[in-house]
């Protein structure tokens, strides 16, 4: 039998950051991370795979970044855990013993029971699985037709690059509008239109009633009645916690079969952690539980499991799930923090909005200068940030992590008024016309009127 100071089980981001900082701060203790894949996928670019990279070898998290920080690295499946005991059983016989677990087990795609269909030939999933992938995209060469079922980030980034292979795409989204959990319709309206633009076709309004087919798919048939051929579909319709093995330990779960944690990533077990996709959040704002799964949430997460292993820290705690989410549509960047405005009301707040549109360079006329776009959503009664989205160049990826920022320190739009900020031509909008500040004096014009 085997003995670790930590086992870490699961080897994508939130494993991995869990790992590398806990040994980090605990660099006398033995760590071992245990994941069942031989490679594991950047999972954020897996949409490219199916287009701008010209093979998955080049999306492949380097082993290095574990073994490298001192971590022993092990290829195996764990197929049970014996919580008083202490012990943690492999598909190979192994059996490891450890002082501290973290579970980072992460998620596999949903594939609704009622969709008639789903099962038939040709009919893919999205899984953070490299082998899985490699045979997907093989096979999606020979085709000509596809259907994405879900108009989310992930359905929209592989449909932009299935088009960019001159494939027949369609999009099919239930909800009014693509990206419509994470924009309000400024945002969403402009990335439809440039989706459509590029030549990808987006059925919004209506769900899929069935997947047409004998053995392999020939089509849906949508909720409205109308009939989309197709050669194969590609189902993206979000994930669920893989969270078997917790269960089968009598890890306690929540009633959507998230693994429950407090505030310092631990479970039920004081010496079990977990963090990631498996793992319930929690809306940073109402506190309502959150089905988001990001991993820059889950390496955040990762982070405050690793520092507080073998001892709690009051200033290190996760504060809930702000949402960030970014992506890019050709050469135009759509990004989003927090609450949009449509769910800030949906909530119950009174809010207020301010808009601007700029540029990303000073001045304007300067080559590559691309329009800005900033709305922030704010508190009517005291001006806190609630929420913001953001269009424009690929700066807009690094912008909404300052929108992130204030909100998860909640700040007002008086202290964006506040804020010092460094710019220069070529990187910057100008200092006199900064997007977010002057979205920020839009809201602070309104409270004051009202107040006056």
């Amino acid at each position: 039998m085997e003995k670790v100071d930590v086992l870490v089980i699961g080897g994508s981001a939130a494993g991995i950051v869990a790992a590398v900082t806990g040994k980090t701060h605990h660099p006398d203790k033995k760590f071992l991370l245990i994941r069942k894949e031989a490679q594991v996928v950047v999972p954020c670019g897996i949409p490219y795979m199916f287009g701008s990279l010209e093979s998955s070898d080049k999306n492949v998290i380097a082993d290095s970044a574990v073994t490298n920080a001192g971590i022993a690295l092990k290829i195996g499946e764990a197929v049970s855990i014996d919580r008083q005991a202490k012990v943690c059983e492999t598909s190979d016989g192994a059996v490891i013993n450890y002082g501290k677990l973290v579970l980072a087990i992460g998620s596999v795609p949903f594939v609704p029971g009622w969709l008639k269909g789903a099962n038939l030939e040709n009919v893919f999933t999205v899984p953070k699985n490299k082998v899985y992938l490699d045979d997907v995209i093989k096979k999606l060469e020979s085709f000509k037709k596809i259907v994405t079922i879900g108009g989310g980030f992930i359905g929209v980034e592989v449909s932009d690059e299935l088009r960019k292979k001159n494939k027949e795409v369609t999009v099919v989204e239930k909800l009014p509008n693509i990206l419509w959990s994470a924009f309000d319709d400024v945002i969403s309206d402009n990335a439809k239109k440039i989706l459509e633009n590029r030549g990808v076709t987006i059925k919004t309004g209506s769900g899929v009633k069935e997947i047409e087919g004998d053995t392999r798919v020939r089509g849906i048939t949508l909720e409205s009645g109308e009939f989309i051929e197709a050669d194969a579909v590609l189902l993206s319709v979000g994930y669920v916690p893989d969270t078997d093995i917790a269960r089968k330990a009598g890890i306690k779960l929540n009633e959507n079969g998230f693994i429950k944690v407090d505030e310092y990533m631990r479970t039920d077990s004081p010496d079990i952690f977990a963090v990631g996709d498996c793992v319930e959040k929690r809306d940073f704002f109402t506190r309502k539980p959150s089905n988001v799964m990001l991993a820059s949430t889950a390496c955040a997460e990762a982070r405050i499991a690793g520092i507080n292993l073998f001892s709690l820290s009051t200033l290190k705690t996760f504060i809930g799930t702000i949402a960030i989410f970014s992506t890019a549509i050709g050469d135009t960047a759509f990004a989003a923090a927090g609450l949009s405005k449509r769910q800030a009301m949906e909530e119950g707040f009174d809010v207020v909005t301010g808009k601007f549109e700029g540029v990303d360079k000073h001045p304007g006329s300067l080559p590559g200068a691309k329009k800005q776009f900033v709305e922030l959503i704010a508190s009517r009664e005291c001006g806190v940030i609630l929420g913001g989205g953001v269009m424009g160049g690929v700066s807009c990826g690094e912008l909404i992590n300052l929108i992130g920022l204030a909100i998860q320190n909640r700040m007002t739009v008086h202290n964006i008024l506040m804020t010092q900020i460094g710019t220069h031509p070529l990187l910057t909008a100008p200092p006199t016309a900064y997007p977010v500040i002057k979205a920020a004096e839009s809201i602070s014009r309104q409270i004051k009127t009202r107040k006056d």
